[in-house]
């Protein structure tokens, strides 16, 4: 399983170097994002158990969507502008990743690292867009290395 998660990290990799580089990603990464972690995660438990993980946590994304657009509505911007297409994308497909519990807790702590980390790099104010998906690749694949360590299966654990 060494492999998969090895090459995952590889593909969280591409995905920061094209959003941080020309903040535009091939379409075809985000699936494969998905189809891979999935494949991990059932590596460690059974299928019932992460198409209900699965479920959960697409149902906070659209929660979380939800919420942006309403916010985005309310202020009379520009929901394009707001939030990019591949970043929906990677929250959808980043959904098949962990535990309800886990997946809530990192995906909530990667939103905080791409703020923290954005704010830090760009102090001139060059860009007005967040790499968003890109900065949420670092997160996770440092997430996914720290696993290659661990043999323990706290990530799929409640």
């Amino acid at each position: 399983m060494w492999y998969l998660k090895l090459l995952l990290i590889i593909v969280f990799a591409i995905v920061l170097f094209q959003d941080f580089k020309n903040r535009l990603v091939y379409w075809f990464l985000y699936p494969i994002i998905g189809i891979l972690a999935f494949t991990i995660q059932l590596y460690n438990i059974p299928l019932e158990i992460a198409l209900l993980n699965l479920g959960f946590n697409i149902s906070f994304v659209a929660l979380i969507l939800g919420v942006s657009f309403l916010y985005i509505k309310f202020r009379n911007l520009d929901f394009k502008n707001a939030i990019g297409l591949g970043d929906i994308l990677f929250f959808v497909f980043i959904s098949s990743t962990f535990s309800i519990l886990s997946f809530l807790i990192l995906f909530v702590f990667a939103l905080l690292f791409s703020l923290i980390l954005h704010f830090a790099l760009n102090i001139k104010k060059e860009q007005e867009t967040v790499p968003l998906a890109g900065y949420m690749s670092l997160f996770f694949g440092v997430i996914y290395a720290i696993s290659f360590c661990n043999i323990n299966t706290f990530l799929y654990s409640y």
